[in-house]
């Protein structure tokens, strides 16, 4: 707090609670006020903490980080959709190809050879080369012998039939 020239007054910290919009809001305000009384130099340092004080509070208000144009909510399909994790495919396909030992259970197993169950058996070895061996497209093009776009379309398909599958049993998730 900046001292009045006629009364000498010493700063007072304020506990203003919990991280909250109505916390940053009050914070906001008593900046808002001292910015109007402050001198140049003050000013600058002052409006900063007012607008950090503004950016938290929309923050915690809309639940969004501000100034974002796009969300993570918004994002396009293949940006949000993970319908198995990679490391989990990985450990699948691993313990399938040269029999050792894997960090994966019997049931995440049997889940994953649920899943794995409703595909084409072309759809299977592509999905299992991309997702569970890692291979690029072109890779897995070049050991099948079709082309690029032949492998990310059995890709998506077999990605579109997983996600029907788990979204349909709930024994999968």
């Amino acid at each position: 707090m900046i001292p009045d020239e006629d009364t000498e007054q010493t700063p007072v910290v304020t506990d203003l609670g919990g991280a909250t919009a109505l916390s940053y809001r009050k914070a906001r305000n008593i900046a808002s006020r001292l910015y109007k009384k402050a001198d140049a130099d003050d000013k600058k340092v002052i409006s900063g903490m007012v607008s950090d004080c503004e950016f938290v509070e929309e923050w915690l208000v809309t639940g969004r980080r501000p100034g974002n144009k796009r969300g993570i909510e918004r994002r396009a399909a293949y940006q949000r959709e993970r319908p198995v994790d990679p490391l989990r495919m990985q450990a699948y396909v691993q313990r399938n190809t040269a029999g050792s030992p894997t960090n994966l259970s019997e049931g995440q197993r049997f889940r994953i050879e649920e899943a794995l169950r409703g595909l084409s058996e072309r759809e299977r070895e592509c999905y299992l080369m991309a997702h569970g061996e890692c291979f690029s497209r072109s890779a897995i093009a070049n050991m099948l012998g079709i082309s690029r776009s032949s492998v990310q379309s059995y890709v998506e398909s077999a990605q579109k039939k997983i996600s029907e599958e788990i979204k349909t049993n709930l024994f999968l998730t």
